[in-house]
């Protein structure tokens, strides 16, 4: 199975439930290219692709592991 196979579309609800960042940080880090970012779909829709999310916050915590050793 492909990773395209494997593509899923998320709202903010469930990015912000993954990664306990509020709408405002999610945003701030977004213009600051430290954050994945969102894919629109429409003029009041917008999606983040969920793997792209998931890389994120396994990085954070790859990070957070590297830095603590």
């Amino acid at each position: 199975m492909s990773i395209k196979t494997l593509r899923r579309f998320i709202k903010l609800a469930e990015v912000k439930a993954l990664t306990t960042l509020s709408t405002s940080e999610t945003y701030r880090r977004m213009a600051a290219n430290s954050f994945p970012k969102q894919v629109t779909l429409g003029p009041k829709s917008v999606v983040w692709i969920e793997a792209e999310v998931l890389a994120w916050c396994e990085a954070r915590i790859t990070e957070s592991r590297v830095e603590a050793a």
